[in-house]
């Protein structure tokens, strides 16, 4: 089994990201499962706008495409700024609307058979709107997001410390983290076992 993490958060290495943080709970239980994963952090790489798998010359997204295709989980990690996913979660996302067109030798969009859930951090509120906006276009893409297929940490309202700034309420959220990484790794061994047929 394949785990593919995006890390979407704004800052570039080596500037420590609260988001990473939080993603690494799922990776390691993944880990613990015999799941092989992969980390791109966005904020490193040279993505150009677009909805093309390959833009051309420098596009770095054709090397994310491929492990996005090797890959049976797609773990989507953003923070959450205005209450909203990061730009470059909307960036990747709009990128990905590429693989609408694109099918395997199935004939099924690419996608199916795939699974996908969410990582959200911010410390302020609107973590719920995060997931539910990367959630749906995952699901028009083609990934099956299995109930329960998220962790996020929040301070609550108004500004305050971020997540590696505090202890507030960590234990919630690696408890369900690792929730979200046996329910990927479980749905994503049904479909494999019985995976969605052409139409």
């Amino acid at each position: 089994m394949r785990a593919v993490l995006l890390n979407c958060s704004l800052k570039s290495s080596p500037e420590p990201s609260n988001t990473q943080v939080l993603a690494d709970v799922v990776l390691k239980s993944l880990t613990e499962r015999d799941c092989a994963t992969t980390v791109h952090r966005l904020a490193d790489m040279t993505i150009p706008p677009g909805v093309v798998t390959d833009a051309g010359d420098g596009d770095q997204w054709p090397r994310i495409h491929d492990d996005l295709l090797a890959a049976e989980i797609l773990i989507f990690a953003s923070p959450t700024w205005l209450g909203r996913p990061s730009s470059l979660a909307q960036r990747a996302l709009e990128r990905m609307d590429a693989m609408l067109s694109e099918t395997g030798d199935d004939g099924n969009p690419v996608a199916y058979n795939r699974v996908a859930g969410v990582v959200v951090t911010g410390n302020e509120d609107g973590a719920h709107h995060v997931i539910s906006e990367i959630s749906g276009a995952l699901i028009d893409i083609g990934y099956t997001v299995p109930g329960q297929a998220w962790t996020y940490w929040n301070m609550g309202p108004g500004p305050g410390p971020s997540y590696t700034e505090t202890d507030h309420r960590h234990e919630w959220s690696e408890k369900t983290a690792a929730a979200m990484a046996h329910n990927l790794h479980s749905v994503a061994e049904a479909l494999r076992r019985n995976p969605i047929q052409p139409r």
